[in-house]
């Protein structure tokens, strides 16, 4: 039986491992960058964050999230971390969950699986697009730009359009549709955000712990805390990627508020301030903020809310200093869109999951294809979540179980 793979990412590479399991099976993964792998090298940022001990399907998006329950199950993150211990990757955990190579270093996990690929049934073709693909009798055809090959089998792990300068694209989309199959609407996620503050550049580059909420009108959509980082253009950071999927179909009119700091109540807040002002009247209203947050975040904070910075913080009235107060917990940033697929970590949305079997991820439509990872409506929280998926799923469509009669 021969086996062919279109896309050589994470859930590609998995397959074709999975696949190639059974010897009499001939395994072709055809990748069209020059390199398998390549986005995996770029993740967390450059260390990898390839799991989350986490994984369940709350940490899951899509029209039907619960797709991702049966891959899930079947191959869980200690079975995922068993496979890569079984090539000589070692990891560790860390205490919020991520999973990272023991190394530190993305290219341990890319290496790993690259030399796990060399076995005599698999045949890795890169710098090879497929131009278009083809049901013919009880298998299909594939057209490169190079040759025409025929297979008995093919899992289709082309991955989504987020992060085009690193290889995200359409194709994946676009060779399904042509077998019969349906796309909903492509969205960037895990992504920076972009606000319509002015005071935001002067910020770029100040990280801070917050409490991140997005809102219309007084409604919540999303809310999530951690790491927030200011850029030039609005805000980016752990904490913000959490809730851009929500912001990237946000309608007009949204907020994204900051709680500068999450585990400080109002009352006790206050009494610091007073007693800085008690200690310290000498100071500026520029320094009120010194020792709680970033020091031009907390010139941004007062002057927010209208009080000069060169003003003695003596003569800062209460009203004042409560608005300050105010703002610690609730900055206001209006919300005027995401940054786009190209700066995007992962696509929300994708080809539709009810046509797939959740069991064998194989086609109800087209017997002998199959799917796996991002080309899917489905999309994981920031953490390793987004890579889980890829193994799991991977895996599962490796095995080329099917549900159709015909094909048992």
């Amino acid at each position: 039986m021969r086996v062919a793979i279109i896309g050589g990412g994470a859930a590609g590479m998995m397959a074709a491992l999975t696949a190639a399991e059974e010897a009499e099976r001939d395994v072709v993964l055809l990748e069209r960058q020059s390199r398998v792998g390549r986005k995996l090298l770029a993740t967390g940022n450059g260390r990898c964050n390839l799991s989350n001990i986490r994984a369940g399907v709350s940490h899951y998006h899509g029209s039907e999230p619960d797709f991702v329950s049966y891959a899930l199950q079947a191959f869980d993150v200690a079975a995922t971390l068993e496979f890569f211990r079984g090539i000589s990757l070692l990891t560790v955990t860390e205490p919020s969950g991520r999973v990272y190579p023991y190394s530190d270093q993305a290219n341990s996990v890319v290496d790993a699986l690259r030399f796990a690929l060399q076995r005599k049934n698999i045949t890795l073709r890169t710098g090879c697009e497929v131009r278009a693909v083809s049901r013919t009798g009880g298998g299909f055809t594939i057209k490169t730009d190079v040759e025409i090959l025929q297979a008995d089998r093919l899992i289709v792990t082309a991955g989504g359009l987020a992060g085009t300068k690193l290889g995200g694209s359409l194709s994946g989309y676009t060779l399904l549709r042509a077998l019969g199959h349906h796309c909903t609407p492509l969205r960037p996620s895990l992504v920076q955000l972009k606000t319509g503050d002015p005071y935001v550049a002067r910020l770029k580059g100040v990280r801070a712990n917050a409490r991140v909420k997005l809102t219309k009108e007084q409604t919540l959509l999303a809310v999530s805390e951690g790491e927030v980082q200011f850029t030039e253009y609005g805000l980016s950071g752990p904490a913000v990627y959490e809730i851009s999927r929500a912001a990237s179909t946000a309608p007009d009119g949204c907020e994204i508020t900051l709680d500068l700091l999450p585990g400080m109540g109002g009352d006790e807040l206050l009494s610091l301030l007073c007693i800085r002002i008690s200690q310290q009247p000498e100071l500026t209203c520029g320094d009120l903020l010194t020792g709680l947050v970033h020091n031009r975040l907390g010139r941004v904070v007062v002057q927010s809310v209208d009080i000069p910075l060169t003003l003695p913080i003596s003569q800062l009235k209460w009203d004042k200093l409560s608005a300050v107060a105010e703002a610690l917990h609730a900055f206001s940033l209006p919300l005027t869109g995401t940054l786009g697929m190209d700066s995007a970590q992962v696509t929300a949305g994708g080809i539709c999951t009810r046509e797939f079997y959740s069991t064998t991820l194989e086609s109800r439509i087209v017997p002998g294809l199959y799917a796996a990872g991002e080309v899917l409506d489905i999309d994981g929280d920031c953490g390793g979540y987004n890579l889980q998926w890829a193994w799991s799923s991977g895996r599962l469509a490796g095995q080329l179980r099917s549900e159709h009669a015909e094909n048992p």
